[in-house]
């Protein structure tokens, strides 16, 4: 058994990986923290019973003092349901979150809860994220680089138990793995206290391989960019987006408009509301293609999806306000 009192428990929200899993729990068995001092917490969102062996095998044989516990969400799915199952069962007073596919330094829980602990009581501290790119860089490898940029992430966060009491932790309707965070860092923020960096705690998140055309599915996150405006307006133009993504906006207007001048006796304006559109995707692309791997197969990725990006991008974004109920573009 360990340590009835842990001071920091270890929070890992995981979904049917168990490979990536083994790999990040290795990593916070091997932590410098003295074992006595945490507790390791990983929720099962997927209600596999591979990662729930796998959990067991790694609780058999953690450290003496130290805890690691299996953990199943009663009801809902998603990070922000399994982010709350986990810290509302936690005994320490600081909880620390990663998630299943990140590597934890040896020195994690260490440098996160020495800041934490320094005068002034922060309400929750933000790690560094690494993220070691492949030779050949994709854009989905790009993408996975914001992490390294971003304020605030659950990959590497370390959150006061009491400050989460207080805002009454992650707002379960983010049923995806975005902006779940950006608004508990909002509303700490508003309701509790500071949220600093602190560099010296690292994580590493290597880049996942991926099929063919990942980007289309990632575009159903947008949907939940309405739900964050919509509780945090002033918040969200000036640290998420200042302006709508007014080019998609263009793209898809133009591409609407061809066919219906065409119809409507207008072949030259139909020409050229559908060159517009053409070349909105192409430029996209070629944003897209900076810097990033120029293989044929990724090429054609890149040009085939940035002609449906802004489709999807705005039905989604659409179709949060109208859900959400806020005027968000």
């Amino acid at each position: 058994m360990g340590n009835p009192s842990p001071r920091v428990s270890v929070v890992i929200p995981t979904w049917r990986r168990p490979q990536l899993l083994r790999r990040c729990l290795d990593a916070v068995l091997a932590q410098r923290l003295e074992p006595s001092a945490w507790e390791v917490i990983v929720v099962d969102d997927g209600h596999d019973d591979a990662t729930r062996t796998l959990v067991h095998r790694f609780a058999a044989r953690a450290p003496h003092g130290a805890t690691v516990i299996y953990l199943r969400p009663a009801r809902g799915r998603g990070p922000a349901v399994a982010r709350n199952a986990g810290w509302r069962v936690a005994r320490g007073d600081i909880i620390a979150f990663t998630d299943d596919d990140t590597v934890p330094d040896p020195d994690w829980l260490v440098q996160g809860e020495r800041a934490m602990r320094v005068p002034g009581q922060p309400a929750a501290v933000c790690g560094a994220v690494k993220v070691p790119l492949p030779p050949r860089i994709t854009d989905h490898a790009r993408m996975t680089e914001g992490l390294t940029r971003a304020e605030f992430v659950t990959a590497n966060a370390f959150v006061r138990r009491s400050a989460l009491v207080t805002v009454k932790g992650f707002d379960e309707r983010f049923r995806r793995a975005w902006r779940e965070d950006s608004d508990l860092q909002f509303r700490l923020l508003d309701r509790v206290g500071a949220v600093l960096p602190c560099p010296q705690a690292v994580v590493t998140h290597p880049v996942r391989p991926v099929g063919w055309g990942v980007s289309l599915g990632q575009q159903r996150n947008t949907f939940f960019d309405a739900l964050l405006y919509k509780k945090h307006p002033q918040r969200y133009r000036e640290r998420i987006r200042r302006v709508p993504p007014w080019d998609y906006y263009l793209i898809v207007a133009a591409a609407l408009a061809a066919p219906v001048l065409a119809w409507r006796g207008h072949p030259l304006m139909a020409l050229a509301a559908g060159a517009l559109a053409v070349g909105g995707m192409l430029w996209l692309a070629l944003r897209r293609l900076a810097h990033t791997s120029r293989s044929p197969g990724h090429v054609t990725e890149m040009l085939a999806t940035s002609a449906l990006i802004p489709f999807l991008s705005v039905y989604w974004r659409l179709r949060g306000a109208l859900h959400f109920r806020t005027p968000f573009l």
